[in-house]
């Protein structure tokens, strides 16, 4: 059953652009042209955004695709399918990236083992804020939030994987 998400890219130099697009086309199996336009917050930097249908599985490998650039900001969303929970993936350079399981919402889900974990670890209630933070990736999403309202009205690209 095939699935669905969209591929963010928030900020990349020009040089990496088409870099970007042939690691996104190695994923979907099919070529990939997207509408770069210039980033506001970035100067200098471009953003461009497609939405992709593919196996359940494919968000992680274009995840693991786009990650090969540290200086990208991105995020990778891929819808929940029958069997398989969604996900949502952020990159931010220098922090690295951040992966989450995702509800029908789009909202961040933590399960009942992590959040015990939490629980089972945090000496005081600033130490369970501090490690529900992380686990909601909440400085990524601060460190993204700018890119994102910058990419407002920007055209998106539809790509569907072919294998």
């Amino acid at each position: 059953m095939p699935t669905r998400g969209v591929v963010y890219v928030h900020s990349t130099p020009l040089a990496v652009c088409s870099h970007v697009e042939w690691a996104i086309a190695r994923v979907l199996a099919a070529p990939v042209n997207l509408e770069w336009t210039a980033q506001p917050v970035d100067p200098g930097a471009r953003r461009a955004e497609c939405g992709w249908t593919g196996r359940p599985g494919t968000g992680a490998e274009l995840a693991a695709a786009l990650r090969q650039w540290p200086m990208i900001r991105f995020e990778v969303t891929e819808e929940p399918s029958p069997g398989a929970d969604g996900e949502r993936f952020m990159h931010v350079p220098g922090r690295g990236l951040f992966r989450a399981t995702v509800g029908a919402a789009g909202d961040i889900q933590l399960g009942e083992d992590r959040l015990r974990s939490i629980l089972a670890t945090a000496r005081a209630p600033e130490a369970i804020a501090h490690a529900l933070d992380k686990a909601l990736g909440t400085a990524w999403d601060a460190e993204l939030e700018p890119y994102r309202y910058a990419g407002d009205g920007a055209p998106v690209t539809l790509l569907t994987r072919v294998g």
